[in-house]
């Protein structure tokens, strides 16, 4: 919804209904991953995609069925080789949209959850798309990190009672919620049993937290390459160096620059709570009296996604030994991905952010790195 809540904004705040498409699961390979979103508005414009292009049309109508009906609906989309005009998806997967009416009624939250969205603050939003129940189906909840999400009176969700199976789905799906938006994922759940048929329900958490953070130690050619290759990745990237001289926001657009010992500010940082599981390091400055200190605290840190370190091997050994004298330990070296990036040829700056990035994808999500034409597996890996 991310890409879409501008426009979505909107027209609900024109009292306009509009239908409002969202995968909420993926089985195999996909174009998109959950949460990816296509709105219908009331003169039939489109914004956003849900496929890339293998279903989008039939989602159109969908969607423009659930403004003009009112009535939210779950479809699959796979493989259509039996009927050469059903929509079906090229990749060999399948797609879960759940297709639902947006107004300021059926979403009253919806103005708060994007002045969240703008601010950068984290917010999650839970959407029953299965229930025993059909006027059940559609209903949200706004859930935030550390309080209560929205008051949640009946008319917009399960009546709340905390000894009530519902009550206590309530505060699972709420407790599950806030455990997706601190890692940036959003998923379909589960809730409820066979004995408890009329409880049972699929809920679909989208969370919106802040975009990752890309710190960068090192204000070099490397450096402002890397920023750029970050920035493009969705990354929040700041670049730090002690060196005035050399950390200047002129040489680094679209990062924030930092004047201070990488050690110093990462700390900082720590402290604040600004860095999480999806936080990446890379430590461009191959000096030791920067390196070690600053590598020394981040491989400690077992929040942070990502640790790279850019040198040769001579230097990688180097800086090893230093590392071990400094206390370091082996289990906590092995987190270290140096000498930094993945095996391209590179030599350029740009090419060098390449590597580096590739290496960050890969790292992130279980890829090998190796060329796709040597493989015999799903291009998409499931998350």
């Amino acid at each position: 919804m991310r890409e879409v809540v501008r426009q979505l904004t909107g027209w609900w705040e024109a009292g306009a209904t509009v239908g409002m498409s969202t995968v909420v699961a993926i089985h195999g390979s996909s174009p998109r991953e959950p949460g990816a979103s296509m709105v219908v508005g009331p003169n039939g414009e489109v914004i956003g995609s849900v496929s890339g292009g293998c279903v989008e049309a039939a989602v159109y109508e969908l969607s423009k069925e659930a403004a003009a009906t009112g009535m939210p609906a779950l479809v699959r989309y796979g493989i259509s080789d039996g009927d050469p005009y059903a929509p079906g998806l090229t990749c060999g997967g399948t797609l879960d949209v759940f297709a639902s009416p947006v107004s300021a009624g059926t979403f009253p939250g919806l103005d708060a959850v994007a002045q969240d969205m703008h601010a950068g603050r984290p917010v999650a939003v839970a959407t029953i798309i299965e229930h025993a129940d059909s006027a059940i189906i559609g209903r949200r909840i706004v859930i935030r990190p550390g309080r209560q999400g929205n008051p949640a009176p009946p008319q917009l969700w399960l009546a709340r009672r905390s000894a009530s199976p519902a009550g206590r789905i309530i505060d699972s799906v709420t407790a599950d919620a806030r455990c997706l938006l601190a890692a940036g994922r959003s998923e379909s759940l589960s809730y409820g049993s066979d004995s408890q048929s009329e409880e049972r329900m699929r809920v679909f958490v989208q969370s919106f937290a802040p975009p990752p953070r890309m710190l960068v130690f090192g204000a070099s050619d490397y450096a402002a390459a890397l920023a750029t290759f970050g920035g493009f990745m969705g990354y929040r990237v700041t670049v730090c160096d002690a060196r005035p001289l050399f950390a200047t926001p002129d040489r680094f657009p679209g990062a924030h620059v930092v004047v201070d010992w990488p050690h110093r500010y990462l700390q900082r940082e720590v402290q604040l709570g600004n860095v999480d599981s999806r936080t990446v390091v890379c430590v461009l400055t191959h000096d030791p009296k920067f390196d070690v200190p600053v590598l020394s605290m981040a491989l400690r840190l077992p929040q942070l996604g990502y640790i790279g370190a850019m040198g040769s091997r001579q230097t990688h050994c180097d800086r090893l030994a230093r590392l071990r004298a400094a206390g370091v330990t082996d289990t906590e070296l092995s987190r270290l991905s140096s000498p930094v990036g993945l095996d391209l040829g590179a030599r350029t700056p740009e090419e060098t952010a390449v590597s580096i990035t590739a290496e960050i994808i890969a790292a992130r999500s279980g890829g090998s790195g190796a060329r796709l034409r040597d493989l015999d597996q799903p291009i998409h890996s499931p998350r």
